[in-house]
């Protein structure tokens, strides 16, 4: 079963990984030529009523596996308005070849040919709402007529992800859908065929562009706050992490640190508010005034960064879990006390190997080897109940019941402080996003900041990472 949405994010992870649309679309199509020739012998007539999207490409390409019937293809609206390249090129041909083809910009000229199949290709799995004319008389004319109706991927105007119609809606008898099943076409009064149209496994396995959907549509994340509770022994990983969060979206970004320490991690850039507190580390007297703070402003925590692993500050990351309730990314020497915490936080924990053994996860030999074991971190994300992405050459993503694994970055990326910016930019996408896909992005997002810096090699510092973070996150020409 696969949603609308992560049916897009598929299609567009299956074109990254080298299988483009158009060549989905050939497949698509034949699968519809394959449902028609199912259900009419060759001669009958077809009627193909198509919209100006890739779903009504995928029927132009079945229109050329008809060759047998006698098919009539009618194109809704304007040929120059058809959405897609794609589309376009497959429209084009079957003009080209001498298909019977019409364009209908008035739904009052619409009339449906006498025929034994329709073929509904309208609308697709990402369009939702009520039809609109000339998409509403269409239906109309072929829920009237007695031809078998064969959707391709979902019947124009239902909701493929719910099954519900905002209105007129089309009645088919037959749906091809692709890849997988969508939610919504349970509820139909239909026989359901699911075409396998060649989308790797890879597509829905490794994190890609198409997954950074969800964070491209997204203008801003508003008044969202980083908060970032580190430093102590160390002051450069608060500081990046800080950074990375304003690079991901956050309005502001605060490091609370030891007062000892302040003025350095204040000193590494302007665009910082850096609040101390008294003592040289992190104590559980710290703990009360920093939990008032991050719940009175709906701030994204990073606690971790640089604290240090002394036995109070340890205890004084305990306390802080257990009373926070907001939205928090736990890093580096914070993560030990994750797995001893109970805790009404929404949490994202960041362990390389290392750390997660030590939070009681799998014991991974080497880096590279991280991957392979996908089905045990999945399994301790579901023990520990919140979301881990388990760092390495390629990053293991897991709320527990969904996996991903991100193989964006560079060797480049085992200098210091990588890490610092990716729980950072998880900070700043979480104001905006639900756990795991602000947890996926950001995976993908710091290596991919990485490979667009693939030349300065192994020469790569953490802090080069901040100034491209925002275009491998909303994307530009190259990323």
């Amino acid at each position: 079963m696969i949603t609308s949405e992560r049916m897009a994010q598929v299609d567009a992870n299956a074109a990254a990984l080298g299988v483009p649309r158009k060549q989905l679309m050939e497949s698509s199509g034949n699968a519809v030529a394959r449902e028609v020739r199912a259900v009419a012998d060759p001669g009958a007539r077809v009627a193909v009523v198509a919209g100006r999207g890739n779903n009504g490409g995928d029927a132009f390409v079945a229109a050329r596996f008809l060759n047998d019937y006698d098919v009539s293809v009618h194109l809704l609206g304007r040929e120059e308005t058809i959405a897609t390249d794609i589309a376009r090129e497959n429209w084009s041909a079957l003009q080209q070849s001498d298909y019977a083809t019409e364009t209908v910009t008035d739904s009052r000229d619409f009339a449906l040919p006498d025929c034994e199949v329709v073929v509904d290709a309208m609308l697709g799995t990402g369009v939702t709402g009520a039809l609109r004319e000339p998409e509403t008389t269409a239906a109309e004319r072929i829920n009237e007529s007695d031809a078998t109706v064969v959707a391709v991927d979902v019947p124009s105007g239902v909701d493929a992800d719910t099954g519900g119609a905002e209105g007129t809606a089309v009645s088919a008898d037959r749906v091809v859908t692709f890849h997988d099943r969508k939610p919504g076409l349970d509820s139909l009064d239909a026989e359901i065929t699911v075409a396998d149209i060649g989308i790797p496994a890879a597509a829905e396995r490794y994190v890609g562009p198409g997954d950074m959907r969800p964070v491209r549509r997204e203008s801003g994340t508003g008044d969202a706050r980083a908060y970032v509770i580190g430093g102590g022994p160390y002051t450069g990983a608060p500081a990046l992490a800080a950074q990375a969060a304003l690079r991901a979206g956050a309005n502001l970004s605060f490091v609370a640190a030891p007062g000892p320490v302040a003025p350095q991690i204040q000193g590494y850039t302007e665009d910082l508010i850096v609040q101390s507190y008294e003592g040289e580390r992190l104590t559980p007297e710290q703990v009360p005034n920093l939990v008032d703070t991050a719940e009175s402003y709906d701030d994204v925590v990073v606690l971790g960064p640089g604290l240090g692993n002394a036995d109070e500050t340890l205890e004084a990351a305990k306390q802080f879990l257990e009373s926070f309730s907001g939205r928090a990314v736990v890093d580096a020497d914070a993560l030990p006390v994750v797995p001893e915490v109970e805790t009404d936080a929404t949490l994202v924990c960041t362990p390389n190997r290392k750390e997660l053994a030590k939070m009681g996860g799998p014991e991974v030999e080497s880096a590279d080897a991280l991957a392979d074991r996908a089905d045990e971190i999945e399994a301790f994300a579901a023990d520990l109940g919140h979301v881990v992405v388990a760092k390495a050459s390629e990053d293991v993503i897991s709320d527990g019941e969904r996996t991903r694994v991100s193989r964006a970055g560079t060797s480049g990326m085992t200098v210091g402080g990588t890490g610092d910016t990716l729980a950072g930019a998880t900070a700043g996408l979480l104001a905006a996003h639900d756990p795991f896909t602000a947890a996926c992005a950001a995976a993908y997002a710091n290596g991919r900041a990485a490979e667009l810096l693939e030349d300065r090699h192994d020469g790569l510092l953490a802090s080069d990472l901040l100034d491209v973070l925002p275009r491998a996150i909303w994307g530009g020409d190259d990323a």
